[in-house]
């Protein structure tokens, strides 16, 4: 398998690779990792006349502290914020996700950017994004706009993004020492595409649940929260009626889609079944 014919550009600093977009507009691509967007070129799901190379911009290569967000430039490999430990402290939620992003050959060369601007349906980041209340930071030649996580997956492999836009960074929210987290996982073979993923956020407040994120892929067309779930944990005790209850108001509204990989039936069994053991493993604090 083989792309179809395209050029190629490497601009220096952002500024050049904002000016390359803006001159391609929807013929143009921006490549990081290209973990998502090569196999696709190869297959000819996709066919960009112009891939913009970013890896020349040290200028996005960045994760840091800015307020109470953990910042991630569009330069950040999978592997160094897997293996950071601001990333640890910080957004622990986020390093329980990363190893589960293909395997690590891919997370070397692979971005947190890329993965969430790619918007695969079943792609780990995305969840985390929802749970993380993660800012989309996006650049263009005319200026920069912030969307939402929960307002930037449209549908699958679709994005906010427009011509000529990129995602030039991405903001998780910091998670406090009081808060617990888990991110759990099913596929069918080790470093393949997942068939259900769920991710748990919850704080922790004297005993009780002052707010709940839950996040799934697998339950639609785009990673998306379970809102009648974390409903029902907010403000109550994270006990095992409560636990009950949330599971039971996820499986009724759960829309599984049925693919190669599994069936919608299987999934909605798996999808609630991750979901009871991620909120006993986040409540355990394992």
């Amino acid at each position: 398998m083989k792309p179809a014919p395209f050029s190629f550009c490497a601009p220096g600093d952002l500024a050049g690779v904002l000016e390359a977009l803006a001159a391609n507009g929807e013929d143009g691509r921006i490549l990081a990792g290209g973990q998502s967007l090569v196999p696709l070129m190869n297959l000819r799901l996709v066919r960009p006349e112009m891939l913009i190379s970013i890896n020349r911009c040290s200028e996005l290569d960045y994760l840091r502290l800015e307020g109470d967000s953990l910042v991630c430039g569009a330069l950040v490999r999978q592997a160094r914020a897997e293996e950071s430990d601001l990333v640890q402290e910080e957004c622990p939620l986020l390093a329980m996700a990363l190893p589960y992003v293909g395997g690590q050959a891919n997370r070397n060369r692979g971005t947190i950017c890329g993965s969430l601007a790619h918007g695969d349906p079943l792609a780990e980041l995305s969840a985390a994004a929802l749970v993380l209340d993660g800012e989309m930071r996006i650049a263009a030649r005319d200026g920069q706009r912030t969307v939402a996580a929960e307002d930037f997956f449209l549908d699958g492999l679709t994005t906010a993004l427009q011509p000529g836009e990129m995602l030039a960074a991405v903001a998780f929210q910091r998670q406090g020492g009081d808060e617990r987290s888990a991110f759990l996982e099913m596929g069918n073979r080790e470093h393949g595409f997942a068939v259900a993923a769920v991710a748990t956020r919850l704080g922790m407040v004297g005993g009780r649940c002052e707010f709940a994120r839950i996040a799934m892929l697998g339950a639609g067309p785009t990673a998306r929260r379970i809102r009648a779930a974390e409903e029902i944990l907010t403000d109550s005790e994270v006990d095992d009626a409560a636990i009950e209850r949330a599971v039971t108001a996820a499986h009724d509204i759960i829309e599984a889609p049925s693919d190669l990989h599994a069936d919608g039936e299987f999934r909605r069994h798996v999808l609630t079944t991750l979901l009871e053991r991620a909120l006993r493993q986040a409540m355990a604090g394992e």
